[in-house]
């Protein structure tokens, strides 16, 4: 029986090599368990589909838009790689029902964990490209991923939410935020960190990221939300 067949029917793909697919699959955490020597996990799948992605949306908010300029353009499709959104997508594609985890990975709910999501859709990519060309790679791209910048823009995802805290937190209470670590995590090669966004010395938000620079950005997103900017009201 064809493992992914559902899952191929939605994308309206058939791959070729149904090893490939499933390497998209096989998480780190699993390979810790797994003994054979035939498999590996999906890093390098992953690296491969993060410069596809990134490929393919340059190209379509280099064509589309023609009179924006460079930095408009930088921020939008920042918004549109984004672990976040790229972890929106899995879940839609239901692509945690796929992944190969080890038994402590899976009990902590790793099908649900957004960086995990986001680097499996990566991943997914990845296969995509090598199995199907660049073609089909940035059909499958624009179907996900390029259709949601209207939403994006709407929602003022696309803004740097650092430098918007920033202006408002001295704008309303004559503060600077700071961000300081609260933790990190995981081997050199992929490391996961926990930054807190502060506010004279009272913690305002928290964010999670592949870097400090992903967390600040995500503890200032938080932080959007979280404090109360009407101070007098």
């Amino acid at each position: 029986m064809n493992r992914y067949e559902e899952l191929e029917k939605l994308l309206k793909i058939t791959f070729a090599d149904k090893d490939l697919l499933d390497h998209a699959f096989i998480h780190k955490s699993f390979m810790n368990e797994y003994k054979g020597k035939d498999k590996t996990d999906n890093e390098r799948l992953e690296f491969l589909g993060d410069a596809v992605l990134e490929l393919a949306v340059t190209e379509h908010l280099f064509k589309t838009y023609p009179k924006q300029p460079e930095g408009v353009l930088t921020n939008w499709r920042s918004a549109l790689v984004k672990g976040k959104n790229l972890a929106k997508i899995a879940t839609e594609l239901k692509l945690g029902n796929y992944l190969y985890l080890s038994k402590g990975e899976e009990k902590s709910g790793g099908r649900k964990k957004s960086y995990i999501l986001a680097n499996t859709t990566e991943a997914l990519i990845g296969a995509i490209y090598l199995d199907k060309g660049y073609k089909i790679a940035h059909d499958f791209i624009s179907k996900y991923i390029l259709i949601k910048l209207e939403e994006i823009l709407e929602e003022g995802l696309h803004i740097d939410a650092k430098s918007h805290f920033q202006e408002l937190a001295q704008e309303e209470f004559d503060v600077t935020p700071e961000y300081r670590l609260i933790s990190e995590s995981g081997p050199d090669h992929n490391k996961r960190f926990i930054m807190g966004a502060f506010m004279a010395d009272k913690k305002v938000g928290e964010g999670e990221g592949s870097s400090k620079q992903k967390a600040e950005e995500a503890a200032a997103r938080s932080a959007l939300v979280e404090v109360d900017w009407k101070k007098n009201v």
